[in-house]
C-alpha cells in the first residue's frame, strides 16, 4: 500500500480513520512516495510541528520511494492528463499515482481527486 500525505496526516493526528492506517501499517508492507515527505513538512511548518520526528517516523514505519526519471516523465504526462478534468489535480498527487502505477500499488488517500480510480482507497472525512 502506497500511503499519501493525508492518510499519515490522519494517522499522526489520531483521527476516526487513525485505526485503519494502523491496521495496513500492522498488516502490509507500506510504502512512500518522497514527495509526500516534502508535504509532510510542510504540513509540519504550517502547525508549528517539528518535523524530523513525523519524517523519522514514517521511514520507519514505510520503504520511501525515491524519484528516477521514467517516474518524472509519467508524473508529468498524468499530470497534464489529470488536469483536464481535475482543475485542482496537483503535481505531487502525479508523482503519488506515478508511484503506485511503477511499483503496483494501492493508494491510501483521504483525497477525493483520487476518488475515479480504481487502485485507491479513499479515507472518509474526519
Amino acid at each position: 500500500m502506497l500511503l499519501d500525505t493525508s492518510a499519515w496526516i490522519e494517522l499522526l493526528e489520531n483521527t476516526k480513520n487513525t485505526k485503519r492506517v494502523k491496521i495496513l501499517l500492522e498488516s502490509e508492507e507500506c510504502h512512500t512516495c518522497i514527495v509526500t515527505l516534502a508535504e509532510i513538512s510542510n504540513w509540519a511548518a504550517k502547525y508549528n510541528r517539528d518535523s524530523e520526528p513525523i519524517i523519522s517516523r514514517i521511514s520507519k514505519l514505510s520503504t520511501i520511494i525515491t524519484i528516477d526519471n521514467s517516474m518524472a516523465v509519467l508524473a508529468g504526462r498524468i499530470n497534464f492528463e489529470r488536469k483536464i478534468n481535475k482543475r485542482k489535480w496537483g503535481m505531487i498527487d502525479s508523482f503519488i499515482l506515478a508511484t503506485s502505477l511503477i511499483y503496483g500499488l494501492n493508494i491510501l488517500s483521504r483525497d477525493s481527486d483520487f476518488g475515479d480510480l480504481q487502485n485507491v482507497e479513499i479515507l472518509p472525512k474526519s
